[in-house]
């Protein structure tokens, strides 16, 4: 069987490691493709091709039909466009390929719009940290002046982002450079943000929250349609290189079973809280293997294989997590590439 990951982020590696290590040697080809050619997926992948570079997402998505064709592809796993590969997978269908998706494309749609996500969101199912939406320097000052009744310190994050991108902590008493010469890092001065926001009349949504100061977690999940089939919860070290710690907090256990069914995930996802003065709240749903998936793994769940035998309605044993655990990753130099015959470039 052909699967094909298109264009994702480079932690696709460990969900192929763990695929071959849960399905017989040759029973499933990995094949994925991505816009360069030193694209680290490509080394642990069965096979590897370039995609094109600068279509629009129909024109992207009429490619990937091709490409399926080509390639006599049996299921998409899509990273790239998973939202418009799902509304249009009745297209995929009819040429005898199956898509797997993380949720429907409504779903996709809502997980991406952080605002929306959390202003739909039932307070049974998750709570979410305190925040105010907002896109003009009126609203925002609106904002920060509610907020700062009743929370001694605000963030501030695009509505739209992944990674943590755009993500600050408002600076009420020090300026930029000040944080540009003691190395502070994810701050931004009031001030200066607020002089911004009035060179620029109207800007996409931006969040404005409380700022939760407790311990993180992200958790790896695997599901099928809505039932979670293993969860593993790793709580991060507020210490850089102090690794992070396989954990079972009870709350972010019952929040995640929730959200799970709450909205029908499926495949891998991964769920990320943050602990505030009145318990851990919600931060992100992401439909897509996490950066720290590999270490998540480690405690004793093939999510990835959970996922595909789910997937192909094959039994799924609920794992035995080691609780306690403490992971980390340990960067490894390779080659990408290398000239003809060892030859010089």
């Amino acid at each position: 069987m052909r699967v094909w990951f298109n264009k994702t982020f480079s932690t696709i590696n460990a969900v192929f490691q763990n695929l071959r290590q849960s399905v017989p040697a040759g029973e499933v080809t990995l094949v994925c493709t991505h816009n360069h050619n030193n694209a680290t997926a490509f080394l642990a992948a069965d096979e590897h091709y370039l995609e094109p570079s600068g279509l629009d997402s129909e024109a992207y998505l009429d490619w990937c039909l091709d490409f399926c064709r080509e390639q006599n592809i049996d299921v998409f796993w899509p990273g790239k466009a998973a939202a418009l590969s799902t509304l249009r997978q009745k297209r995929f269908k009819n040429i005898g390929v199956k898509v797997l998706s993380v949720a429907d494309y409504h779903t996709l749609s809502l997980l991406d719009n952080k605002a929306e996500c959390y202003a739909t969101l039932p307070p049974h199912v998750a709570r979410t940290m305190e925040f105010i939406a907002v896109d003009n320097l009126s609203a925002f000052d609106r904002a920060v002046l509610a907020l700062s009744d009743r929370h001694d310190s605000l963030c501030v994050k695009p509505a739209v982002s992944v990674n943590g991108l755009g993500f600050r902590i408002l600076d009420t008493k020090r300026d930029s450079i000040t944080h540009l010469l003691k190395g502070v890092e994810y701050q931004i001065p009031l001030s200066e943000l607020r002089l911004g926001l009035f060179n620029t009349s109207k800007f996409d949504t931006l969040l404005v929250m409380e700022h939760l100061k407790g311990p993180e977690w992200s958790v790896d999940c695997a599901g099928k349609n809505g039932q979670l089939l293993g969860a593993v919860q790793r709580k991060k070290s507020p210490l850089p290189g102090h690794g992070q710690e396989i954990d079972n907090h009870p709350d972010i256990a019952g929040m995640t079973e929730r959200l799970t069914a709450h909205f029908k995930l499926n495949g891998i996802f991964n769920i990320q809280f943050k602990a505030g003065p009145h318990g851990p709240r919600l931060l992100e749903i992401n439909p897509r293997p996490s950066g720290g998936f590999g270490m998540a793994c480690l405690a004793g769940a093939n999510l990835a294989g959970m996922a595909w035998r789910a997937f192909r309605d094959e039994p799924v044993e609920k794992p035995v997590i080691r609780y306690g655990l403490q992971v980390s990753e340990v960067k490894l130099p390779v080659v990408l590439s290398a000239p003809l015959n060892g030859s010089p470039p």
